[in-house]
């Protein structure tokens, strides 16, 4: 008889190791705190600054987009910046 451990993560992503998934969950983290400070790129006409592998990662993420030749901040991308903004006292 074999028993999954109840908190394998296995069926979620088979081909993808424990460390694999917590570099991945750390990436995306990382990613989302720095949204605020690349969205304030964009909005300074700075997109240059932004390294292209985070350009691929917000793009991917849906929280950037190529849009008319520039990059901006799609819906997603403006609800994850509001979710980091100080709550108003």
């Amino acid at each position: 008889m074999t028993v999954s451990h109840p908190h394998s993560h296995a069926s979620s992503h088979p081909d993808k190791s424990e460390a694999e998934r917590a570099a991945e969950t750390a990436r995306h983290e990382q990613l989302r705190q720095r949204l605020p400070a690349t969205a304030l790129l964009l909005d300074q006409r700075q997109a240059g600054q932004i390294a292209s592998a985070d350009i691929d990662a917000y793009v991917a993420l849906n929280w950037l987009e190529w849009q008319g030749g520039g990059l901006h901040l799609t819906i997603v991308g403006r609800n994850v910046c509001a979710q980091l903004a100080p709550a108003a006292s």
